[in-house]
């Protein structure tokens, strides 16, 4: 890498962390090109991404970012995995983790909160946003159906009532 190529990494990676909800600290510890793409491939799935970057330029990334916690992670064969999500990252590495022992979780950081490895699985075990989110619009729609339920019965009821009638007097 030349001089310009590493301000380009630099820059890019510097980028990634200020928009990054979460970043997550992985050691490699002998992946195959297969499980990498396997990795990679379950964490665009979960709106996540997985960055292999030199640890001296992430660190250089990292300066003046609320993810500066994270730069004594940084030793080693390590690889970030990041996403505007608080918690896709983690569940994403933290499932791959669990089907592999050529991967370890290091650490990471949500905001200026530093995380070690049992805070990642613990961010991992919470409900996505998605999640929230689906939680959060069937308990505001129940109330609604409720009230149209309760606000039409009284009518079905009358209707029965009229149609009850009616069969009374045609028989």
């Amino acid at each position: 890498m030349d001089r310009s190529q590493k301000a380009d990494s630099v820059a890019q990676l510097t980028e990634v962390f200020n928009q990054a909800g979460v970043v997550v600290v992985t050691r490699n510890l002998g992946l195959t090109v297969d499980q990498s793409t396997e990795l990679r491939t379950k964490m665009r799935e979960a709106g996540a991404s997985y960055k292999v970057a030199k640890n001296r330029l992430a660190k250089l990334a990292l300066k003046d970012t609320d993810y500066s916690g994270i730069e004594e992670f940084l030793n080693g064969p390590t690889a970030l995995g990041y996403s505007e999500d608080p918690v896709a990252a983690a569940k994403a590495v933290v499932d791959f983790a669990k089907t592999t022992d050529k991967i370890e979780i290091v650490g990471g950081s949500m905001g200026a909160t530093k995380l070690d490895e049992a805070g990642v699985k613990a961010l991992a075990s919470m409900p996505s946003l998605d999640e929230l989110r689906g939680k959060i619009v069937g308990l505001v729609n129940a109330p609604a159906t409720k009230v149209a339920q309760v606000v039409n019965a009284p009518a079905a009821k009358l209707a029965r009532v009229f149609g009850a009638y009616g069969a009374k007097e045609a028989a």
